[in-house]
């Protein structure tokens, strides 16, 4: 039996990158899951979303664990539609036991003034409210649930050095989340329901593979690839790699989400390669 046996867990963002890899690992580990993603593009991010099929290879994956999964899309942004992907969960599992607020973008187009910061800052942090808002009644003593912030938000400087007006937005969400997940851990301690936050450095996610995270590394390039940037990316760390793997990230969220962390809470825990032993980057 695996530590999650019998639980369930509500993810955001899982139709790729690090929520299906969460989705994965809590069905390695007995998990049943309620995955939700948006699944269709926002007007600000230069990158493409996720797609219907990206989420079916979830389901794809998690059901080759012979667990059961519930996936639909829906927009962290608009909390109904939350709701209503976690009440059909309810309706088929009975139950919520984990919630993973994991969903983030990272935009770089402003077509509107400002639209890449509106953007960020409504998913990266009010989607992750809402997440936790609508799960809240319908936890019980021994839920955990874990939000995913980034290194950026812990850095200084980083809302100088992101560029366009969403990369700004997106550190200043990550800062946010930070002090939300103490506040209300310690708000929900009293009935034994633990809160903490993750924060990855670079992942190996289209989060960080696209054009406009790029020019943060190299800001003398109009365009970077990949290739531009590979050489720079361990500068992050401490450790000489360029990103983690999203399977890093995955390992913490399912010990968070067992037991045996039954009395961790309100804990801001970094998965960075050391990037934060280092003198924080000032562009």
């Amino acid at each position: 039996m695996g530590k999650l046996e019998g639980k369930v867990a509500f993810i955001t963002g899982a139709a790729r990158g690090q929520g299906r890899s969460h989705a994965v690992r809590l069905a390695e580990e007995g998990a049943d899951i309620i995955a939700v993603d948006i699944c269709a593009p926002i007007r600000s991010m230069n990158y493409p979303n996720a797609s219907p099929e990206d989420l079916a290879q979830t389901v794809k994956e998690v059901e080759a664990l012979d667990r059961r999964i519930i996936a639909r899309q829906g927009d962290v942004r608009l909390r109904e539609q939350l709701r209503g992907v976690l009440d059909e969960g309810l309706a088929t599992f009975g139950h919520v036991d984990i919630v993973l607020a994991n969903a983030g973008i990272c935009p770089g187009r402003d077509d509107t003034l400002c639209e890449g910061f509106i953007d960020a800052t409504d998913v990266d942090l009010i989607g992750a409210m809402n997440t936790v808002a609508v799960a809240l009644p319908h936890l019980t003593a021994g839920a955990s649930i874990v939000v995913t912030g980034s290194t950026a938000g812990m850095m200084k400087g980083t809302t100088e050095v992101m560029g366009s007006t969403g990369g700004v937005g997106y550190s200043w969400a990550k800062q946010t989340v930070i002090r939300y997940v103490e506040v209300l851990a310690l708000q929900l301690a009293p009935h034994m329901i633990r809160m903490n936050g993750v924060h990855p450095t670079n992942c190996d996610t289209d989060l960080l593979h696209n054009v406009d995270v790029y020019r943060a590394f190299r800001r003398d390039l109009e365009n970077p690839t990949r290739e531009d940037v590979i050489d720079y990316l361990p500068l992050m760390q401490a450790m000489p790699i360029p990103y983690v793997d999203p399977r890093d990230i995955s390992n913490l969220m399912a010990f968070l989400a067992s037991d045996e962390s039954r009395y961790i809470t309100g804990l801001n825990i970094r998965v960075d390669a050391g990037a934060m032993l280092k003198t924080p980057p000032t562009g």
